[in-house]
């Protein structure tokens, strides 16, 4: 962790982030929630074994480099990456999220990232190890459980992404397993057929937000139905 400031800012920060992840969390004695997140990234990063670094700009302190960020409102965070901005976000986050955003950075070749490309469950098992909390080792993993019908187990790795995005996909399909609704076939059809049913069988509209979530925020019907829905109840 390093206190930057105006004057040190572009050798701590940009030349080093064109050999290290930067992460610049940017704070003030006065915020509330900088001294939640504040906390949480330095313990996550300390995680990252240095493939990682933080540096914490007191804003107060340093308004010239608040402006070259456009900073309205603390907390913020940006990650730099050869000396560009990367990733960013605003506000107190959850360490599983901060986890999320941290991990992401990561230099590939890692031997973390290199466990969670094999892909196999001992490789898997090894990357959460290392990092209980990896959200990619974590689906992976618990997608490769519940394809072999271990659902419990699939249930008690994907805990770790409690908080995140993730966990609602794969929570979702773990409970539609359980049910014995599958993701393969037609899919259009049945998500069609309970959009259809809502406000006719009152469980529709819970099953069609089930299968959504299943299939997640990256597939472009969990968007597109979601409207339809909001279209046909409101």
């Amino acid at each position: 962790m390093t206190d930057v400031t105006d004057a040190t800012f572009a050798t701590a920060v940009i030349e080093r982030s064109k050999t290290v992840p930067v992460v610049v969390d940017l704070w003030a004695a006065w915020c509330g929630p900088c001294k939640v997140l504040t906390p949480i990234l330095e313990k996550v990063i300390a995680e990252m074994g240095g493939s990682v670094e933080l540096a914490k700009v007191d804003v107060d302190a340093n308004p010239q480099v608040a402006r070259a960020f456009g900073v309205q409102s603390i907390p913020s965070v940006f990650a730099l990456k050869d000396g560009q901005v990367a990733d960013s976000f605003v506000g107190a986050l959850p360490e599983a999220a901060v986890r999320d955003f941290v991990t992401k950075l990561a230099p590939a070749g890692s031997p973390l990232e290199a466990l969670v490309e094999a892909g196999d469950e001992a490789s898997l098992r090894a990357a959460l190890a290392l990092d209980a909390h990896h959200s990619g080792a974590a689906f992976t993993l618990a997608t490769l459980l519940a394809g072999q019908d271990r659902l419990d187990e699939a249930e008690e790795v994907a805990r770790a992404l409690e908080g995140t995005p993730t966990y609602a996909t794969i929570a979702a399909r773990l409970k539609l397993q359980r049910e014995g609704v599958s993701l393969s076939g037609d899919v259009d059809l049945l998500l069609e057929h309970l959009l259809a049913q809502t406000g006719v069988d009152p469980t529709a509209k819970d099953h069609l937000l089930e299968m959504l979530d299943a299939l997640g925020p990256e597939d472009p019907r969990y968007v597109s139905f979601r409207r339809r829905l909001a279209s046909r109840l409101y």
